[in-house]
């Protein structure tokens, strides 16, 4: 199968085994991301792509001996070597490490919490081995996990390996249009729609038929009975969280739209606020919950609120887990059209719009196509006291003169001239310091007669 996408994070691989052949000295990388966001596929690409011996080995959850074994297996297959009878992890690794001051190679060990759960001091290990090698192995030393938490602690001021990795690499879902390329035969609008549903997990985008339609996708992969996907969010969420109550009450409540702290405490059902926190920061630190603050009051906790950022767990939880009682005596058509197919076109995929479009700003900006470049990006608060109003603009850009103002659309309806410059009113009512308005919408927009400093950018843009 084609490999897709990645082409920065290949560049800096590469880069890396290029330093640890031309300096002779070993490089440490680290590489962690959520499951099924690509990191095994990714450094196989990177193996499949150079002439250095490599071995690639993925831990198990089972005793060290049945580990050392397994990677003595793969030793003697690569190297040509008779059975080694390496009984442990040390012994084996400090192996390899001896061997690779003869020759260049690069070493796997893909989730290494796997092998650190069941070793005591595995870290020390390893540490204890990058110190005596460093100047004398050839060596690109890659670990790979799936555990972002325990990864992120490698990484830590306490723990062992601190200042031995040389290379960090924190491998997110793809943006909207990197995911794009595997489904090329959609239009753009169906592009958005499943961007809306898996998001840039590859392992899902994977899944998806672009030769048969959206809906046909959803109901294959998610709805219809023993669908391929429909436990993949309750099996990667139980794989992380011990209470998984707690996480399932949280979600439901984001998933009705409920964002704010307050309102999640009171709907969401979690017996106490600090149980609540433990919750929205594991579930943030897993990166499938997102926190945001204005971009215009960042350091106000009353005004930040709290969203799903994974796609996938946010249809799963909007619709599958809601009604599951429902779908296990309807047939999935008449689930389809029942529960789903209204609310997905008219308010769940528009919220995900959003979510591109600003990625299709980020993708200009770092490409150097904005002037001035934008230095951030978000929701804007404002407070009107004499109205006893107040609110949020959801896609806001600061730069060194000032702000702009995005409205996102993705309506059938032709946005009039009118509406445009209600939209502008509204934002000139709040005093906000603007000085552009940038409407992105499906449809046309009617700008004719309106001030210069409104410009459109259509959906056939967001992939030009």
């Amino acid at each position: 199968m084609k490999f897709i996408g990645r082409e920065e994070q290949l560049k800096k691989l590469n880069r890396t085994i290029h330093k640890m052949n031309t300096d002779e000295s070993m490089q440490t990388v680290l590489i962690y991301g959520r499951r099924r966001v690509g990191k095994s596929e990714l450094v196989k690409q990177l193996l499949k792509n150079t002439t250095i011996q490599s071995i690639y080995y993925e831990c198990k959850q089972v005793a060290e001996e049945s580990n050392a074994q397994g990677i003595c297996t793969i030793l003697s297959e690569k190297l040509n070597l008779p059975k080694l009878g390496y009984q442990s992890i040390e012994e084996v690794l400090e192996y390899i490490f001896q061997r690779a001051c003869k020759e260049p190679m690069i070493f796997v060990l893909d989730e290494y919490p796997y092998l650190r759960e069941n070793i005591k001091g595995m870290d020390s290990i390893l540490q204890v081995l990058i110190d005596k090698y460093r100047d004398l192995a050839k060596l690109t030393f890659i670990i790979l996990g799936s555990y972002v938490e325990i990864m992120r602690n490698l990484l830590g001021h306490s723990n062992p390996l601190y200042g031995r990795i040389d290379v960090t690499i924190n491998l997110k879902p793809m943006d909207y249009y990197e995911a794009s390329k595997f489904y090329p035969r959609y239009t753009e609008e169906d592009r958005v729609k499943i961007y809306a549903v898996f998001g840039g997990i590859p392992y899902y985008n994977r899944l998806i038929d672009d030769s048969i339609s959206v809906e046909e996708n959803l109901m294959e992969l998610l709805v219809a009975p023993e669908a391929r996907l429909e436990n993949e969010v309750s099996m990667y969420l139980n794989a992380e969280i011990s209470k998984i109550t707690n996480a399932n009450e949280v979600f439901e409540a984001l998933a009705k739209g409920y964002s704010k702290y307050k309102d999640l405490l009171d709907q969401s059902h979690v017996s106490s606020g600090p149980t609540l926190v433990d919750v929205l920061d594991k579930l943030s630190n897993m990166e499938v919950v997102e926190k945001r603050t204005p971009i215009n009051d960042e350091g106000n906790k009353r005004k930040a609120s709290y969203h799903i950022s994974d796609p996938l767990s946010a249809f799963y939880y909007r619709y599958i887990f809601r009604y599951a009682s429902q779908r296990k005596i309807m047939d999935s058509e008449v689930f389809y059209d029942k529960y789903i197919r209204e609310n997905f076109e008219t308010i769940y995929v528009p919220l995900y719009f959003e979510e591109i479009c600003k990625q299709y700003l980020i993708r200009k900006n770092r490409k150097g196509e904005i002037t001035p470049v934008i230095e951030k990006i978000g929701k804007y608060y404002y407070d009107l006291p004499k109205e006893h109003k107040n609110g949020e603009f959801d896609i806001v850009t600061e730069d060194e003169n000032g702000y702009v103002f995005y409205e996102v659309k993705f309506r059938k309806e032709t946005i009039s001239a009118s509406m445009v410059r209600e939209e502008i009113a509204q934002v000139k009512a709040t005093g906000m310091n603007c000085y552009k308005y940038v409407f992105i919408s499906k449809s046309p927009v009617d700008i004719n007669g309106i001030e210069d400093s409104v410009k459109v950018v259509t959906l056939k843009d967001l992939w030009d």
